[in-house]
């Protein structure tokens, strides 16, 4: 949070949202808490909510202040119903800033615990600008604890597709995939999915944010699996395609061709590598064999990539951030986007989870066409943990 060194402040962050960033700060995994930060005097303080004897019977307790305190890196541990005082004292000379807008107390009305000041009191100062991208600058890359998180929901996410790959032979659905796929991870600790799983058969495969997973599996050659689960709130994310049946040939070699992808784009990560040319780098390996396929043809190697006719086949982005979020923050720059929308519109790219990618893009992004100093073209760093999810 460099930006903000050196100011007099506090910070206040609320879980409901964004809760990644909430539980980024503070540690803690359940509701109803605040965490405030004051800056000039390094004090991290969670605030957690006092819960009734008469309420435990029905909702069970949150852990006391006495818990967290001993769980979690913080300085301070309090009940909320003591923030009113604090930030009222607290906040008379200084500057509260705060992620979003409707985490500002007095603006917005926030939790009953929160209604803060008094017509006779100056008015407190908020900054809804500066927070955020701070924030998102620290997430991007993680620390070596993150990392084993990350490591650990990946490694039950995997032995998840181990088991659905055993049994897809007897399977007669996607909802059989699906359900076996969310059960494996919960016995192994991962009952909460990172995102909604994908189980899509033949055509439906081709959709890449598919979540009905409720077709039949017969008569379809292939299966992509998209799906993963979270441990300790932080994200995997596994994409794999499974054969229900004998493949055609052609089928083979498809796969075969983004395997190929897949493989050299990973063995080409390292840090200082500029992402996007791991992107460029997947969409020569698919045009080259798709003109050895037959599939690409009516010119040369150099006129089907300057008419970006590859980017039909493979439209979206190579990957993307993972962290606390599957689709993480990638801080102030981005793997493939430009950070200004005018960019990204003569990219040909829209921003979102994952980037799309147009054939008017794809030519423009030819090394040839290298902006300098790469504005918005992230350089990988170490403990910055991305996808390689080429597709076809």
């Amino acid at each position: 949070m460099s930006r903000l060194e050196g100011y007099t402040t506090i910070l206040v962050c609320l879980p409901l949202f964004p809760k990644h960033s909430f539980y980024y700060l503070s540690g803690a995994n359940f509701p109803d808490c605040a965490v405030t930060y004051d800056i000039a005097h390094d004090n991290l303080i969670l605030w957690v909510p006092y819960v009734e004897p008469r309420q435990v019977l029905w909702y069970g307790s949150t852990p006391s202040p006495k818990e967290c305190l001993s769980r979690l890196d913080v300085d301070d541990v309090r009940y909320t119903s003591a923030m009113d005082d604090y930030m009222n004292v607290t906040l008379q000379t200084n500057t509260c800033y705060v992620l979003h807008r409707d985490q500002t107390p007095t603006l917005l009305g926030g939790p009953p615990f929160m209604h803060l000041g008094s017509s006779s009191q100056a008015p407190i100062r908020f900054n809804v600008s500066k927070l955020l991208p701070a924030m998102d600058a620290a997430r991007v890359v993680k620390t070596d604890y993150e990392v084993a998180m990350i490591r650990k929901a990946n490694d039950v996410s995997s032995a998840a597709h181990r088991a659905v790959a055993k049994k897809l032979v007897g399977f007669q659905n996607e909802r059989e995939v699906d359900a076996l796929f969310r059960s494996e991870c919960a016995v192994r600790g991962g009952k909460t999915m990172a995102y909604a799983v994908i189980a899509g058969a033949g055509t439906k495969a081709a959709t890449l944010h598919y979540d009905a997973n409720d077709q039949p599996l017969d008569g379809k050659q292939l299966l992509v699996l998209d799906a993963a689960c979270e441990w300790d709130c932080y994200a995997a994310d596994i994409t794999r395609t499974l054969p229900l049946c004998p493949l055609t040939q052609e089928s083979e070699e498809v796969y075969a061709v983004v395997e190929k992808m897949q493989k050299e784009c990973i063995e080409n990560i390292r840090p200082g590598v500029l992402y996007y040319k791991l992107h460029l780098h997947a969409c020569a390996v698919a045009l080259v064999g798709l003109m050895r396929l037959g599939i690409l043809k009516g010119g040369s190697v150099g006129e089907i990539w300057n008419a970006g006719t590859v980017a039909a086949f493979f439209p979206h982005g190579l990957g993307h951030h993972v962290g606390l979020e599957v689709h993480d923050v990638p801080g102030r720059e981005r793997l493939l986007l430009e950070e200004s929308g005018d960019g990204r519109e003569k990219l040909g790219m829209r921003l979102g989870k994952r980037g799309f990618v147009t054939p008017e893009g794809l030519g423009q992004l030819r090394p040839s066409a290298d902006p300098r100093p790469y504005k918005g073209r992230q350089k990988l760093e170490k403990n910055m943990i991305v996808t390689v999810e080429p597709g076809m």
